[in-house]
């Protein structure tokens, strides 16, 4: 039974309560190959993956084919490359979108895309996408979202770069556009992003102010980040993913490769496990290790009638007897039956018995 607060994507609830969902990002990591992009479809699914995620754009959606400097990128990762051969050389054509989708199903891994404009969605729906992802570039983009609420499908929106005004804005405008299924990701817009710039309780103030489920897109090559989101109360992981570093392309080098992939899976089911349920109830495990703590234990033998002292009883291992509080109460007592060394120390053994305050 599903929370009110989850998201529900192709059947599989997203929530506190449900193990984490892992989204494998192939992004450009298909390296122009219609072929590669299915083994990644496969080899997501065989490592842990929940869903397997695309992008769809061409490069004449994303921008024009200019040569000015505001259509250069300066620094960084992708330095001095044109934003129109960049998004030409990463997209994955609109073509191939039924093929990938109809792949993911084949290896029972949800596919889900990012889409950068209002013809993207149209494509997606036609596929009968389950869900859509605003990446953080886009969620200032508040026709799109209004336009991907419109499907009425979960939305998953990346926070990167926004500020708090601009998250809620495209809170609004995806609620006002009729989505009723949110998920804000906490994301920094670097690559690959250094740890200490992360500031993962950043997406626990996130939940709390927007009262919505969250996580992370991760832009990291180690789980320390998605970890950590995960022990914050994180729902959703998402990372980029390649079959080899080595296939270098646009996003190879703050991708994780397969063997990286099933064990972020471990430590996210872990790291979730692990947070349980607060209470201060004694976990079930521990039940049958209450046998060695200290309790009282007569360590003399003794006749009906006598008086206990000091010397008759002591806290010791094993934990059979009254609790080593009693000890005070015990002493000086009379014995109502003989005992011998090493019977743990009961109330029936007292005279009056006290049994009234419980055996311990």
């Amino acid at each position: 039974m599903s929370n009110k607060t989850d998201v529900v994507i192709n059947g599989r609830p997203i929530g506190p309560d449900h193990p984490p969902y892992l989204v494998a990002e192939l992004s450009a990591n298909h390296n122009g190959s219609l072929q590669k992009a299915k083994d990644h479809i496969s080899l997501a699914a065989k490592h842990g993956a929940d869903a397997i995620k695309l992008q769809t754009y061409s490069a004449d959606t994303m921008t024009i084919d200019c040569h000015k400097p505001d259509f250069v990128i300066q620094g960084g990762l992708w330095d001095q490359r044109q934003l129109y051969d960049l998004y030409q050389e990463a997209s994955t054509p609109y073509e191939w979108h039924k093929p990938l989708f109809d792949h993911a199903r084949q290896q029972g891994i949800t596919c889900f895309s990012t889409p950068f404009d209002e013809s993207a969605v149209d494509l997606l729906e036609d596929l009968n996408a389950p869900a859509y992802k605003i990446a953080s570039f886009e969620a200032v983009d508040l026709p799109l979202i209004r336009y991907v609420a419109a499907t009425k499908k979960p939305m998953i929106i990346s926070t990167g770069m926004a500020s708090q005004i601009e998250m809620a804005e495209a809170l609004d405008a995806a609620r006002s556009g009729g989505c009723e299924q949110l998920i804000l990701l906490h994301c920094i817009s670097s690559y690959p992003t250094p740890s200490d710039q992360y500031h993962v309780r950043t997406m626990s103030a996130i939940a709390q102010t927007f009262d919505v489920v969250v996580g992370l897109s991760d832009h990291s090559l180690d789980d320390t980040a998605a970890m950590a989101a995960v022990a914050l109360g994180g729902c959703f992981v998402e990372k980029h993913f390649i079959e080899s570093r080595s296939q270098t392309g646009p996003d190879s080098s703050f991708s994780i490769e397969p063997s990286e992939l099933s064990r972020l899976k471990q430590n996210l089911v872990n790291t979730w496990q692990c947070l349980g349920r607060a209470g201060f109830h004694r976990a079930q495990v521990e039940e049958k290790n209450k046998q060695f703590r200290r309790s009282l234990y007569f360590v003399a033998d003794a006749c009906a009638g006598d008086v206990i002292t000091s010397d008759m009883v002591k806290k010791i291992r094993p934990g059979f007897g009254l609790a080593p509080k009693y000890l005070d109460h015990v002493v000086g007592q009379t014995l109502a039956q003989s005992v011998s060394r090493g019977d743990a120390v009961a109330w029936q053994h007292i005279v009056g018995g006290g049994s009234d305050q419980g055996q311990e």
